[in-house]
């Protein structure tokens, strides 16, 4: 079977396997530890003491407790990449085995977030440094000691390029032959073509 959370895939034989232990909590611990999931997926840390009182009623082992944060951790993140409804997702998971009860809580908490869950995917996915500076040169050399005539134009790159994640700027210089630089031209072009359709 194909579900849209999973990306009109399978599921993983792993997720289903976590189904029958997430089923072990009751509906309000399960909205609560999915709470503790999403605040890790926005950037905050996980309170464990938190999510060990929670799963202590259902004598989860430490390993349970992994494995459930890391089902809900997919299960929510890739809803959320997929932008899959709340109802479509609950209607989902109830196939999956999990109990309506539990599915309910689950897709509460995950609507309550979801702007902001694809908010924070936005902002810290495919994020590309900039190009701040260029510098270039032609340089022609005629000959060198090794050998007594090249006769070849060699291109001299300096860039200063930011980083998306640091904002640090970093220089980069290289230097290609004429050929190599007909090449990286017409790539640059293609790619500065692809990237002004997408923003059109």
């Amino acid at each position: 079977m194909r579900f849209r959370f999973c990306g009109d895939l399978d599921c993983p034989d792993w997720v289903l396997a976590e189904i029958s232990i997430l089923s072990r909590i009751t509906s309000i611990k399960m909205k609560l530890l999915c709470i503790q999931v999403i605040q890790d997926l926005l950037g905050k840390a996980i309170d464990y003491e938190k999510v060990f009182k929670l799963t202590g009623d259902a004598k989860y082992e430490p390993s349970d407790v992994k494995a459930s944060i890391a089902a809900l951790h997919f299960i929510i993140s890739n809803a959320g990449k997929y932008a899959v409804a709340s109802e479509v997702l609950s209607s989902e998971l109830q196939q999956l085995g999990l109990p309506k009860e539990h599915s309910s809580a689950l897709c509460r908490a995950y609507g309550d977030n979801l702007t902001k869950l694809q908010d924070h995917f936005a902002a810290i996915s495919l994020r590309l440094g900039s190009l701040k500076q260029l510098d270039w040169r032609v340089d022609y050399i005629l000959s060198s000691s090794q050998i007594s005539e090249v006769q070849e134009p060699s291109v001299q790159l300096q860039m200063k390029v930011k980083a998306a994640e640091s904002n640090s700027e970093e220089n980069v210089a290289f230097s290609m032959s004429s050929d190599k630089f007909r090449v990286f031209l017409s790539e640059l072009k293609q790619a500065y073509a692809i990237v002004e359709n997408l923003a059109a």
